[in-house]
């Protein structure tokens, strides 16, 4: 009897769905702020168009990292977060052109809301598919220890500029800023899983991350970094609101309830070489997925109760 999943499944996995919200959480955070303190009358059409172009170009760019990792000699083995290749459900060919598709169809979506918008939106979503495709080919971005960087403006502060852009019509320093703390999070899920493949990652010429660089003593203050300083720069945000425009709404320190996630992530990561569960180290990436989910949730419906109960508070 086969143990091949059903094709919905293979697909699935080869979509690695866990990853999204990486993607989505700023065009969330984007549109939220732009109702809340930019001015906009929101758009659901415009909002739905650019989270759909967002999943599908994140979709297609993990897809595509998949199928350059596998070729160049990396991710052979299956994990809990491994993708459809490694697993052997799909062939490297098939996810190919499935990349293809949806980067031409995410794309196309983009280029719909550039002629609603303005071309502003073109410029930001121009450099967002340029960073997104050059993460893996041509310069490799990945592979340079640029991917830090890729992540943080991409599925960022770009995504955030640009879902600002979309309901406003004029992009702004302001969600830039605001999504540095969230940002800084994303690239935690791709250093936890670039930490985790250091030893692999030095068998291979030529493939250098910023864990690479590191090393595993240096990942680990990295990371801390990357979990516990968003929290931090929340805080400041918040109390220069006091007396700046740029601040920060107060009711976004309903981000410091998603604080014990960062402590049992950072527990997981200290104890890397005794885990309490085996997993828990291989499997980190995905937990830092949850912790920055759980932390844009709360950052956004903190605008939204600063709407709801007033400025004045």
């Amino acid at each position: 009897m086969s143990t091949q999943p059903g094709t919905a499944r293979r697909w699935i996995v080869a979509a690695r769905l866990f990853a999204l919200p990486a993607s989505t959480m700023p065009v969330i955070f984007g549109t939220v702020a732009a109702v809340t303190t930019g001015g906009a009358v929101f758009h659901s059409g415009l909002f739905l168009a650019a989270l759909l172009a967002m999943v599908l170009l994140h979709t297609g760019a993990n897809m595509l990292s998949d199928v350059t990792d596998f070729n160049a000699g990396l991710d052979r083995e299956a994990t809990p977060v491994s993708g459809a290749i490694v697993r052997g459900y799909l062939t490297d060919r098939q996810v190919r052109r499935a990349a293809i598709l949806l980067l031409i169809i995410g794309s196309l979506i983009g280029l719909w809301l550039v002629r609603q918008v303005g071309l502003p939106l073109l410029w930001i979503g121009l450099a967002g598919v340029l960073i997104g495709v050059s993460y893996t080919l041509g310069p490799a971005l990945k592979y340079h220890a640029l991917g830090d960087l890729a992540v943080f403006l991409d599925f960022g502060i770009l995504g955030a500029v640009g879902a600002w852009t979309v309901q406003t019509g004029h992009p702004s320093f302001l969600p830039a800023l605001w999504a540095v703390p969230m940002s800084l999070l994303v690239v935690g899920i791709l250093h936890a899983n670039n930490w985790r493949d250091i030893a692999t990652d030095r068998e291979r010429a030529g493939i250098t991350t910023v864990a690479a660089l590191l090393g595993d003593r240096g990942s680990l203050v990295y990371y801390g970094v990357l979990i516990f300083a968003p929290f931090i720069l929340v805080t400041l945000l918040v109390g220069a609101g006091r007396c700046a425009a740029w601040g920060l709404p107060w009711p976004t320190l309903l981000v410091w309830l998603a604080f014990p996630m960062a402590l049992g992530r950072w527990r997981k990561a200290r104890r890397r070489a005794s885990p309490a569960q085996p997993m828990d180290f291989i499997t980190l990436d995905g937990a830092t997925a949850q912790l920055n989910l759980a932390f844009g949730l709360l950052c956004t419906a903190g605008f939204v109760i600063y709407r709801i109960i007033g400025r004045g508070l």
